[in-house]
């Protein structure tokens, strides 16, 4: 359900996707708004679910998962018994970080992260190839991340 926004939710959103560590008091000035106003616009923006969470962004391979693969996964149905077993599955694996229903020729584009190609490889073996279904794997590694962001084109 598309939410309704006036510019001064637009201009806190905006905000806090710059910096989620924004005292009320900061985030208020920077809108034009009093504390007391800013903070019920920020409740109920994450009531509505417009903000769902908020989150330390981590470098990866400062904490030793330097290698990001995209797994393409092509289903042998795509029956809804099938794609919603898949995505049981998929949400708790922990080296998922993304995973997206796709349109064309492969069901699901995955993005995993590993410490290496070794644990890469655990990850298909033990986890990946095992789930019932699974018709067909293609692996892209990324040699360099250009852009990641959270933050959200003008909404």
């Amino acid at each position: 359900m598309l939410i309704s926004l006036d510019d001064i939710d637009r201009k806190i959103i905006a905000a806090l996707q710059s910096d989620a560590k924004l005292t009320v008091n900061a985030l208020a000035d920077r809108v034009g708004l009093s504390a007391s106003p800013c903070a019920r616009r920020v409740r109920q923006l994450e009531k509505s679910g417009v903000i769902k969470g908020y989150a330390a962004i981590v470098d990866q391979k400062k904490v030793g998962l330097p290698v990001s693969a995209f797994a393409s996964v092509k289903l042998e149905r795509q029956r809804e018994d099938a794609l919603e077993r898949f995505a049981k599955a998929v949400a708790r694996w922990p080296e998922v970080v993304d995973c997206y229903l796709m349109t064309g020729q492969r069901d699901y584009l995955l993005r995993v992260v590993v410490r290496d190609i070794e644990a890469y490889e655990e990850f298909l073996n033990t986890k990946l190839t095992r789930l019932e279904g699974v018709s067909s794997i293609e692996t892209s590694f990324a040699l360099k991340q250009i852009k990641r962001s959270e933050v959200l084109p003008e909404v």
